[in-house]
């Protein structure tokens, strides 16, 4: 059901703003009558994600620009300004308009009564750690700690994505000249030979025919085969969006050699640096993890830490909930429950964020390592065959001559 930023104000005249659910917006405002509010304002609210992206259609919020303005922010409230100021300043200073329009709204908000952490939270673009964090700094009374927690698990989680990215340029790169090789053969080559061969008499072997035959019916199905391929990946994608059919594919990255492990460790690595950062901040544990739950990325770990969370609530340990989840490596759990024991869980989940993301680093450098050669070694055979394939009919011609 649709959720609904709602911004309303009681007979006293004490404005709130907090997120309702509801069918339609007329249903809400139905409600809202007859409790007898007073309606600001109601809007959509986007879907959280750890991604940052405003309602305007087009539209995003860098994850680079919302650090830079945590950065400033976190300086201004050292400097002892007030949050209201603080955010006057910081918008004025802000070149895109997204991210600006947001703190302009949340500078309102604050301004009208509202705690931040409700500000951010009502504006519906926010990751939920962020949000989670806020309010714990507001409880505490250590904002600008909390907030140096976040901006410190920021730029890891930042890092870790920039070097994942550019170890598989190389990779990308051999791809697309592979692609582009097969493309020249097929559009240029191939048909070329296949003229010069159709004006001869002579019977061309079973490797040529089969080539050409090969190609020739790519060529004139390509438009059906592209439409096929289109539709069987808008639909994998469309499941893979279903709870079930994300769950499956987890599952299916899981089972996959080498590429599995990484995968998990790389999950289980996020999950423990957001976990630790927000216990690290004084987020009670339940919250933490449902926080967590909700800024992750993963159908499969999102549902194993609802069977964790449920086993926490009943009175279990942290690391008994998440070995009864399924997903998590023995030695994470060992990990967390050495963590539990002797009373020092925060620093401990950062030690396994730490412990996973060099096991990755390491699984994936040598998974590279073998993924590059067979590439180069895959161009080579296709060619190799090409070229045996075309040029065997007149090695054979020649031969007989």
């Amino acid at each position: 059901m649709p959720q609904y930023v709602c911004r309303v104000a009681d007979d006293r005249g004490q404005i709130r703003n907090h997120v309702e659910t509801a069918a339609s917006e007329a249903e809400l405002r139905e409600r809202f009558s007859t409790q007898g509010l007073h309606v600001y304002s109601i809007r959509s609210r986007p879907s959280l994600g750890l991604s940052l992206k405003s309602e305007g259609p087009g539209k995003k919020i860098k994850l680079t620009e919302f650090l830079v303005f945590n950065q400033q922010f976190v300086t201004l409230i050292r400097a002892g300004l007030p949050i209201v100021k603080a955010l006057e300043l910081l918008a004025t200073h802000i070149s895109r308009p997204s991210l600006r329009d947001c703190i302009d709204e949340v500078r309102a908000s604050v301004r009208g009564g509202a705690l931040l952490s409700e500000a951010f939270r009502e504006q519906g673009i926010f990751p939920e750690i962020y949000t989670t964090s806020l309010l714990a700094g507001e409880k505490s009374g250590n904002l600008a700690g909390v907030l140096d927690r976040y901006i410190s698990y920021q730029r890891t989680a930042l890092s870790i994505k920039k070097k994942l990215a550019s170890s598989l340029v190389y990779p990308a790169l051999l791809i697309t000249m592979v692609l582009l090789l097969v493309t020249l053969l097929v559009a240029y080559v191939i048909p070329n030979f296949a003229s010069l061969y159709s004006s001869m008499s002579e019977e061309l072997p079973p490797i040529t025919q089969g080539l050409i035959s090969f190609v020739d019916a790519g060529r004139q199905y390509w438009l059906i085969f592209m439409l096929v391929l289109g539709g069987a990946a808008v639909s994998l994608w469309i499941w893979s969006k279903t709870r079930q059919g994300g769950q499956a594919l987890d599952r299916l990255k899981m089972k996959l050699p080498f590429i599995g492990a990484i995968w998990t460790k790389y999950q289980v690595a996020q999950f423990s640096r957001i976990l630790g950062t927000l216990l690290t901040g004084g987020i009670p544990m339940v919250q933490a993890l449902d926080t967590a739950r909700q800024s992750l990325s993963s159908p499969l770990l999102r549902h194993s830490l609802e069977t964790a969370a449920r086993q926490v609530r009943g009175g279990s340990t942290l690391w008994q909930g998440l070995s009864k989840s399924g997903f998590f490596p023995p030695m994470a759990i060992q990990m967390i429950e050495v963590g539990e024991s002797s009373g020092s869980l925060p620093p401990m989940l950062q030690s396994v964020a730490e412990f996973f993301e060099e096991d990755v680093d390491t699984y994936l450098a040598a998974l590279l390592s073998l993924v590059e050669p067979a590439i180069l070694i895959f161009m080579g055979l296709v060619v190799a065959f090409v070229l045996i394939a075309l040029y065997l009919p007149i090695f054979s011609l020649a031969g007989r001559l």
